[in-house]
């Protein structure tokens, strides 16, 4: 099943369960080689793993887009998020802090940032520091979900009137079972 992408980094975690159009629940998280496409995707916004994760790791992935998604709810109700999605969430945060370096390329001085930590903890720390992104914008109230039935993507929308997550897939079909409605042959 093709997801998809380009939304907040958060989002793009969370909208990694989705469900099919027939109503099957899908997730990517739900092995290695699911997951690896969506990592693939976002290669510019993520650092690839230097090794294949585990299932394990994939829990711990699973973990923390249940706490992003518990936070996200929250803060879409206007409601005070749950301690432990907090604590989890900043837990992921200090696994794998970024700190600054500088070294020298030649006689020319270069810096950049690096990150310590295994794998799964520089990407558990990426991945909650794009939710503490998100959830602290002015307009994470803006995060709605498609109104397409089966649908339960989220997004936030550019403009205040998109209804759907994407206009050729489920706006396609919601226009499609319309028409279908209206000229359907009466018997």
């Amino acid at each position: 099943m093709e997801l998809l992408t380009g939304e907040p980094l958060a989002l793009d975690l969370v909208n990694t369960r989705a469900r099919t159009p027939s109503g099957a629940e899908y997730d990517v998280l739900a092995t290695p080689g699911t997951f690896q496409p969506w990592l693939v995707k976002q290669s510019g916004r993520l650092g690839a793993p230097g090794r294949p994760l585990t299932a394990r790791d994939l829990a711990a992935l699973r973990e923390l887009r249940g706490h992003v998604e518990t936070a996200l709810d929250a803060v879409r109700q206007a409601v005070p998020a749950p301690p432990e999605a907090l604590a989890a969430l900043n837990e992921a945060l200090r696994v794998a802090p970024p700190y600054a370096y500088l070294e020298a390329r030649g006689a020319v001085l270069v810096g950049g940032t690096r990150r310590d930590g295994s794998d799964l903890e520089r990407l558990l720390t990426q991945l909650a520091e794009a939710a503490l992104a998100l959830l602290t914008d002015p307009g994470v109230g803006k995060v709605r979900q498609c109104e397409a039935p089966q649908c339960r993507t989220l997004f936030l929308p550019a403009h205040p009137r998109r209804r759907w997550c994407s206009p050729e897939l489920c706006g396609n079909r919601i226009r499609v079972a319309r028409y279908y409605q209206r000229h359907k042959p009466t018997a």
